[in-house]
């Protein structure tokens, strides 16, 4: 438990970096129709996300709840 919190902390500085706070309701905005981000920051948040965890996500772009929580969720699960 202590290494998926550890590591949920990591990728949340990640979002920060990206100008995401996870505080309140921005955590759970959609990436592309709520917060407006384009697909290359998206892809490249994900890449970020990716390394900072050490793990490759195999689904396609499309197939992902891109919501910072949600991203969260997946990458610690």
């Amino acid at each position: 438990m202590i290494k998926g919190h550890k590591l949920a902390k990591n990728l949340s500085r990640v979002f920060e970096s990206y100008g995401i706070s996870l505080n309140g309701r921005q955590g759970k905005l959609h990436l592309k129709n709520d917060l407006h981000m384009d697909e290359v920051f998206i892809n490249g948040l994900i890449f970020e996300l990716e390394y900072a965890s050490n793990k490759y996500l195999d689904k396609d772009f499309k197939e992902l709840e891109l919501r910072p929580v949600s991203l969260i969720e997946e990458f610690v699960s």
